[in-house]
């Protein structure tokens, strides 16, 4: 198993990958009526990336499922896109079962498991992801294959997009590195608080995607607050000294919501809280990567200043033990 360093070391490989053996499904937009992108954690996170970043361009509704259920309103004119890295999840497993079931058009990206076996007896497109990696280090895998996918059912290529992200972390690599690293030494002297993570509604779930690190990674508490919805009423809390981290991630896109970050900061930093504003130009999918990738540095560096192990998740892995014993006694009764 690469470990977390060497995935980003490596991070455009990804890109490479999914450029290479990136195939077409044969489908256009026309054909459904909505799209499903299921999967969780590490594997769902792509997905919301996805969705958001086609919220003002695909013509018809994306919903994302992180759970056992599909939406009641699922039919044959519904396109479900499945990402499993294990392929033994058993919530997206569930889904592909209530799917199948449905007549739904399903599309399969797994590195394996049960939900390859599936895909390759119901004779699915499938895309096959490379193995090797934590599933929570391979956005950069399903992020990719979901653009590709989706940009080619909008008859929108996205290939040339890829090509140009993948070069241009080729030759800025380094300095996406020395950014995160900037980035933790801001933090270094309060590495043990909370992280509070302010966005707008762009950059809402790579602030997700953070805080999903830090508590796999680092082992630390992680929240996220979107604006406007916040200052309706999170702002009241915001009082005195507090013993957290804040980091304001937003965009340039509504110069009310940046006047509303420009409020809050002020506001913060009167009370000498740890604020760093992260003020981002352009919302566009090679920004996207581009601040994931800082604040995945951001991540391991604050595990490794804290003794954190990147590599081992041992509450997560109690659960699905839990769950594998519920499902034994489920069968014995």
């Amino acid at each position: 198993m690469l470990t977390h360093e060497t995935s980003l070391d490596n991070f455009t490989e990804q890109f490479q990958y999914v450029l290479e053996n990136y195939s077409s499904h044969g489908l256009g937009v026309d054909d459904f009526d909505n799209i499903i992108l299921g999967g969780l954690g590490g594997s769902g996170i792509g997905a919301v990336l996805a969705k958001n970043w086609l919220f003002d361009k695909c013509p018809i509704p994306i919903e994302t499922v992180a759970d056992y259920h599909l939406p009641k309103y699922v039919s044959r004119k519904t396109l479900v896109v499945l990402n499993s890295y294990s392929g033994n999840t058993e919530e997206t497993l569930s889904l592909f079962e209530e799917a199948n079931a449905e007549g739904c058009k399903i599309i399969i990206i797994t590195g394996g498991g049960k939900l390859k076996e599936l895909a390759t007896a119901n004779n699915l497109k499938t895309y096959d992801l490379k193995n090797g990696y934590q599933p929570r280090m391979t956005v950069g895998f399903g992020l990719s294959f979901i653009t590709m996918i989706l940009g080619e059912l909008m008859e929108d290529d996205q290939r040339p997009v890829l090509e140009s992200i993948k070069n241009h972390f080729d030759s800025q690599l380094g300095r996406l590195q020395e950014s995160g690293s900037r980035i933790f030494d801001f933090f270094k002297n309060t590495a043990r608080n909370k992280f509070v993570i302010v966005s707008d509604r762009e950059f809402a779930p790579i602030a997700t995607r953070f805080t999903q690190q830090l508590n796999e990674n680092s082992k630390l508490e992680g929240f996220v607050n979107i604006l406007p919805e916040a200052n309706h009423n999170v702002i009241e809390s915001y009082i005195d000294k507090m013993n957290t981290n804040f980091i304001m991630l937003y965009s340039t896109k509504n110069p009310r919501v940046e006047a509303r970050f420009d409020f809050l900061i002020s506001h913060l930093e009167l009370e000498n809280n740890k604020v760093l504003p992260l003020q981002i130009p352009e919302y566009t999918l090679q920004s996207i990567f581009d601040v994931i990738y800082r604040l995945d540095w951001l991540s391991v560096h604050l595990a490794n200043e804290l003794g954190s192990d990147l590599m081992d998740v041992p509450i997560i892995t109690n659960l699905k033990e839990f769950l594998g014993n519920l499902e034994i006694i489920d069968e014995e009764e």
